[in-house]
């Protein structure tokens, strides 16, 4: 699907080739003849019925279709026969109403009742689509009106918020035409969706991870890398790096729970053999809306040959920063501008961040072109600086007592308030709830913010690649004041057992997170564990902070990479009960969610 709004009159759509409509239905794409609005595959142009929806009024069918990406036909959610959803184009300002029905088929394996949630949307509580929190959900066979004034403006998305129907295919593109002129020009618009398919039962999935959550981790260290690390630090120093792995139970090379071995990943709902194409004419600026709707992976974006200017996140403005590569967390959205001359044609590329795959698409001058598609970097290992041991020698303190019984505080789940610790320690405490905790196989000792840090796999790479310390916002805290309180919360997990929580304490045993209507206050995450995890507060903002607790960058989602300290403001100004929770689906699943509750 091209997703494309020009500036002027001059954008020309393209035909779609037979060649390529064949090729799509192998690539990917709602099966031909089986559901509405499946003429063409997923690379057709916005001309096709239903793609894109603008205005104030939406009715969205959320049913059953068959689609084909891999070679097999297999059941996927979808929004009125779309996967993706369709794009829907709302504009600041306005009040929308989105009648949402319920049409999944009797004996459906992705359950009876479904949702929306609308991801970064302020909105009132029972607008926001979380059942159990917002509303009861929306049974089969009915319907539910979302009604609600539109007070923002950007690139956003929405998805399913029941079950594992996000990754089933419940998931679509969101832009929200700003009142204000933008500060940028662009000549054309193009919406770019990245996803994961898998054609296993999404619950399926989750119950082999349940069993055997190293299933996808097919790269483990082989005696050969022992020997070239032998040659490079020493058998010493080798011999010691395996030793404290093995004493944790884990592996280096463990840099995703599911990769390219079980997902096959997607571009605006087609695979990079279906090639997605964006056409500019020499000269144009193009901005490129870029999502991360998938449900487990991170992606790693460049376009070899073009620059990228990054001139919003998750929605919000930020000043112009120019570069070559950046990171696209699961959930967040990154707006960029480039300006393609010079050749006919580019590849947008999307890998993964443990390194098994990738998906491509192409800007191009007209239909059919393709440009060199990059190899897929080498494979990342996990140090333990990565997990917040640095300097920590042979210390493995930091396991002490993990596999004892549970901490005295396990049935409450209010965080820790900072006021009554002390700092002057050099090591990283942690919560009563952690100790001893069967849940929980590591705790970070001395986490950083490294906020200029890109990530695994992207530093020193010879890009210039995004990170967090390169955001900032074009407005000044929105609040100005300084938190009253400070709120501490660790993401915690055990890989073996793949349980995820939030200080120990998985979602169905933690009491709620109060905050008070209209205060300010601080929440601080320590990663513990080994993962990075996509962190999204419903219902308000998070406001990110530098080093020194200044006002950096706003975003609905805020990233946390292994043995990372980082914390961000929240004005507690929406009353109500919110999720609170890591993005990765199966995560979330596992038990790493709060509820917050904002009360007068």
């Amino acid at each position: 699907m091209s997703f494309f709004s020009p500036k002027g009159a001059d954008a020309v759509p393209s035909a779609l080739s037979r060649r390529r409509f064949v090729q799509g239905l192998a690539a990917g794409g709602v099966v031909a003849g089986l559901a509405p609005w499946a003429g063409r595959a997923w690379s057709s142009p916005t001309t096709v019925p239903g793609a894109v929806l603008t205005g104030t009024e939406f009715d969205l069918a959320i049913g059953e279709s068959p689609v084909n990406f891999t070679g097999r036909t297999r059941p996927a959610i979808t929004v009125n026969g779309r996967l993706p959803a369709p794009l829907l184009r709302w504009r600041e300002g306005t009040t929308v109403n989105l009648r949402v029905h319920n049409r999944l088929p009797p004996g459906s394996t992705h359950g009876d009742a479904t949702s929306i949630h609308w991801h970064g949307i302020i909105l009132p509580a029972n607008m926001d689509g979380v059942p159990g929190l917002s509303f009861d959900g929306i049974a089969r066979g009915e319907a539910y009106h979302y009604r609600f004034d539109v007070n923002q403006g950007g690139t956003y998305w929405y998805h399913s918020h029941s079950g594992f129907q996000e990754q089933a295919g419940l998931y679509g593109p969101l832009v929200i035409h700003p009142i204000a002129p933008e500060p940028f020009a662009f000549d054309r618009d193009y919406v770019v969706m990245l996803s994961d398919w898998t054609d296993l039962d999404p619950a399926a999935l989750f119950a082999r991870l349940k069993k055997m959550a190293s299933y996808d981790n097919t790269y483990m260290r082989t005696v050969g890398d022992f020997v070239r690390d032998v040659e490079r630090k020493g058998l010493a120093d080798t011999l010691d790096d395996r030793g404290m792995w093995g004493e944790m139970r884990m592996t280096p090379t463990d840099l995703s729970d599911v990769n390219a071995n079980t997902y096959t990943y997607l571009m605006n709902g087609t695979t990079s053999l279906g090639n997605w194409t964006g056409l500019f004419r020499s000269g144009e600026k193009v901005r490129l809306r870029f999502i991360n709707g998938s449900a487990m992976t991170y992606f790693d974006v460049r376009i070899p040959g073009l620059k990228m200017t990054v001139v919003a996140s998750d929605g919000m403005y930020v000043h112009p920063v120019t570069v070559d590569e950046f990171r696209i967390a699961v959930a967040e959205t990154f707006d960029v501008i480039v300006e393609p001359s010079g050749q006919d044609a580019f590849t947008i590329f999307a890998q993964d961040m443990g390194r098994t795959g990738y998906v491509s698409g192409t800007l191009a001058t007209r239909e059919g072109l393709r440009a060199p598609v990059p190899a897929v970097d080498r494979r990342p290992i996990l140090t333990m600086a990565d997990m917040g041991h640095g300097g920590m020698d042979h210390d493995m303190g930091a396991m002490k007592g993990m596999e004892g019984g549970c901490g005295a505080n396990m049935g409450h789940g209010d965080g820790h308030d900072m006021s009554a610790m002390s700092h002057g320690d050099t090591m990283q405490s942690h919560p009563a709830s952690e100790e001893g905790n069967p849940l929980v196989d590591m705790q970070t000792m001395s986490p950083e913010p490294r906020l200029a840090d890109p990530g695994v796999g992207l530093r020193d790479n010879g890009r210039r690649v995004l990170s967090y310390a390169d955001l900032r916002s074009r407005f000044e805290d929105p609040d100005g004041r300084d938190p009253g309180r400070t709120v501490e919360l660790h993401l915690t997990g055990h890989m073996e057992k793949f349980a995820w929580s939030f200080d120990g304490i998985k979602f169905a045993s933690a009491e709620p997170l109060r905050m008070n209507y209209g205060e300010r206050l601080r929440i601080v995450l320590v990663n513990d564990t080994m993962m990075t995890h996509p962190i999204h507060l419903h219902g308000v903002w998070s406001d990110l902070e530098d080093e020194n607790g200044n006002f950096m960058v706003r975003k609905h989602t805020v990233d946390m990479q292994p043995g990372t300290r980082r914390s961000y403001r929240v004005r507690a100004d929406a009353l109500g009960r919110w999720a609170y929770h890591c993005h990765l689906l199966y995560h979330m699943e596992a038990g790493m969610m709060r509820e917050v509750r904002i009360e007068a």
